[in-house]
Formats: structure tokens, C-alpha cells, sequence
């Protein structure tokens, strides 16, 4: 299968490419049927004699070559209404009756010079459609965001995503505007299954099928979130699809020099604790290095429980149920063998460094430091 792709360097075009090369390439899983398709960019400083011989061989047709910045408002027409005039007339003259499917908005449906444009675009996909038969697809997206998008261009997530990611101010008018957005891997994923013949349709119209309603404000907020969660460690709520797709997005836009930030290690003689991640409905991730010899711990719970992973080194974790005086539990751990141990609330307990290297263990406990409420009791494992 050959594919054409109109708009490829754009914000669309370089997700959809991307995933289509993986599934090319077999990377993706369960499109047997596309391996080996050919993709045919074509973009604004492409050789435009090569439209005509794309338009010969494509078998599909993806029309995400639009206009939506101008300088002039005559080039909404031109770029929105003009080259797809020019596209179909090439696909019609070679006698090429493949599916076609046209990035349109959602703004065609109002009475601006954007969205006259775009509703132009769709009406002669239309009419194409009716003349020659070639199935055609139009979607009218709502604002799309993802990795890639071009901030302050003519998305505000994108650049509030850069923004705010660069120590730049924003501006948000009004927080109460809800946003209907789509995001970029969505709608890459409606766009294959419209390849493979299974679209999303809504009345003459295709859709992406994951929508979302947010307000501005709320956008604001959780980018501001994110940022803060460098510094602060908590990690933001991922359960939630939209804040999951907006962190990613977030990440994207750091600062190519600012990939890594710092964390504050605890450090004394024994060796050091460094606090890694937060949440506050899943606990939190630490890493521990003790030096040889040492004993670390010595301390029990009421609530808080712990799980900890011996990852370089070798040691013991004992442990002494607080209410027995006799037995003591031993466990045995060493990087060699990775293996999670349980530290049960009501045992007091240490972990030993049995080595003559550093031993570095990965603490996860099921709820976030609270310095006024600790719960945290010393008493030694041996009495």
C-alpha cells in the first residue's frame, strides 16, 4: 500500500508518519495487513511536479495540508480551498478513485474566515465524492495537542506547554472557557484505523472517538503541577486519561538542558537517603546506600508498611514483632538476586549491610513523608 500524505511536516503529519514507519516496519502490533506500506510526503517545498505521480500511485490519501496562521486572510482560501482544488484535480486526471480523507475543524461549522475555508475544503471533498465515486473521510477536529505541536502558533496547551516549561509567563483570559481537545496519539489512531477501512463516523462526518472537555484554568493548573513536581516530587494523578496525556505532553516541551534536576540526598557517616518520587495515593519511592558494616532502621509502624528491594550490595533485614521478645526473623538479600521484602507494620526492624561495598536499596513506602505524623517508632530488632 502506498500512502500519500499532504501536510507532512506538520504538527499531524510528523505523529502520523512516525507511527506508520512502526507499523511498516512491524514495530507496531496488529496491523499485519499495512507492513511494508510506502508513505509519499509531500509538503510546501516539496517539487510539486511529484503531486501528479503521487497522486497516480497512492492508494490512500491523507489531506492534512491546511492554512491556519495567514498573514492575509485571502490565504485561508487559498491554502484550505485552493490546494485541495489542486489535489483532487490531480487524483481525478489520474484516474485515481482512492479513499481521501480531509483534516477539516470544527470551526467549519462557524461564520469566520478560518472556518469559511474549512467548510469549503469539505464541500468539495463532497462534491468530488459524488462525481467520481472515491470515498472520502472529513474530520472536523477540535484543537489537537501532543509532542511536536508548535507552540504559540495556534494552540494554547502547546504554548502553554512551552511556556511554562521555560519559565515564560501565560496569559489566560478567561478560566472558564472549556476546551474541546483531542489528543495527538488519538487521533493518530483514528487515522490508521480510517486506513485499514474501520473509521469512527458520526452522520456524514468522522470523528475522533476520545474527546476532551477542560477548562483553561484547570490546563493552567495542572502544567503549573507538573513543573512543580520536579521540585516538590509528587508525580500528578495518571489514573486520570487527560492528565496523563497532558504530562506527557508537558514533558516534551522541557528544555533540552534541563532534562535531569537534582534531589536532595540526606547524607551522614552511615551513608545517605534520597527521597525519589511522591503521591499522594501512592506513597513514595526512595533510595537508601549504606556503608559497610552499617545497620540502618531500628524502628517500627502502626499504619505505614514498606517494601524494600536490595538492588547493588549484599545484607540482612531483620525483623522482631514488637509485642514477642524472642524471635528474630532474618532475610537475606544481595543485588545478585533481586527479590522484594515486606516490612509488616507492628515489627520493628533494621537492615544491615553485609559487604564491603556500598548496598543501595529501593524504599517504597504507602504513604508520603509526613514530618508531624511520622509514624515512626524507635526500638531496637535485638534487645
Amino acid at each position: 500500500m502506498k500512502v500519500l500524505i499532504t501536510g507532512a511536516k506538520g504538527f499531524v503529519g510528523k505523529n502520523l508518519i512516525a507511527q506508520l514507519k512502526n507499523i511498516s516496519e512491524g514495530k507496531a502490533k496488529g496491523y499485519a495487513s499495512l507492513a511494508g506500506l510506502v508513505i509519499l510526503p509531500y509538503d510546501i517545498d516539496t517539487d510539486p511536479a511529484l503531486l501528479a505521480d503521487y497522486c497516480k500511485k497512492a492508494d490512500f490519501v491523507f489531506h492534512l495540508a491546511g492554512v491556519n496562521r495567514p498573514k492575509a486572510e485571502e490565504e485561508f482560501m487559498e491554502g484550505n480551498f485552493g490546494f485541495t482544488s489542486t489535489l483532487l484535480d490531480a487524483l481525478e486526471q489520474a484516474g485515481n478513485r482512492c479513499p481521501v480523507m480531509i483534516s477539516s475543524s470544527i470551526q467549519a461549522a462557524l461564520d469566520n474566515p478560518y472556518g469559511i475555508s474549512k467548510k469549503a475544503g469539505e464541500e468539495l471533498l463532497f462534491d468530488y465524492s459524488k462525481r467520481t465515486g472515491a470515498p472520502v473521510l472529513v474530520y472536523r477536529f477540535p484543537n489537537v495537542f501532543g509532542k511536536w505541536c508548535r507552540p504559540n502558533y495556534n494552540s494554547a496547551v502547546a504554548t502553554f506547554c512551552y511556556n511554562i516549561a521555560n519559565g515564560l509567563s501565560i496569559q489566560v483570559n478567561d478560566p472558564k472557557v472549556v476546551m474541546n481537545l483531542v489528543y495527538i496519539d488519538d487521533v493518530v489512531n483514528e487515522l490508521v484505523n480510517a486506513l485499514i477501512g474501520t473509521p469512527n463516523r458520526d452522520g456524514k462526518y468522522c470523528k475522533v472517538p476520545v474527546e476532551h472537555q477542560v477548562e483553561l484554568g484547570k490546563i493552567a493548573e495542572l502544567l503549573y503541577s507538573f513543573k512543580e513536581s520536579r521540585e516538590n516530587l509528587f508525580v500528578p494523578n495518571l489514573a486520570d486519561p487527560f492528565v496523563k496525556k497532558l504530562y506527557s505532553t508537558f514533558l516534551s516541551y522541557i528544555p533540552t538542558d534541563a532534562f535531569s534536576y537534582p534531589l536532595t540526598m540526606h547524607t551522614d557517616q552511615r551513608g545517605s537517603f534520597t527521597e525519589f518520587l511522591k503521591s499522594p495515593e501512592r506513597g513514595q519511592v526512595s533510595v537508601n546506600i549504606s556503608k559497610p558494616g552499617i545497620t540502618k532502621g531500628e524502628h517500627w509502624h502502626h499504619t505505614k508498611n514498606e517494601k524494600f528491594l536490595v538492588v547493588s550490595g549484599k545484607g540482612v533485614i531483620r525483623f522482631r514483632k514488637i509485642i514477642d521478645e524472642g524471635e528474630i526473623l532474618e532475610y537475606f538479600v544481595s543485588g545478585d538476586k533481586l527479590e522484594v521484602v515486606d516490612i509488616p507494620v507492628g515489627y520493628t526492624h533494621n537492615i544491615e549491610n553485609l559487604g564491603n561495598t556500598d548496598m543501595v536499596t529501593i524504599m517504597w513506602a504507602n504513604e508520603s513523608f509526613d514530618p508531624t505524623n511520622p509514624d515512626t517508632y524507635f526500638e531496637k530488632v535485638k534487645i
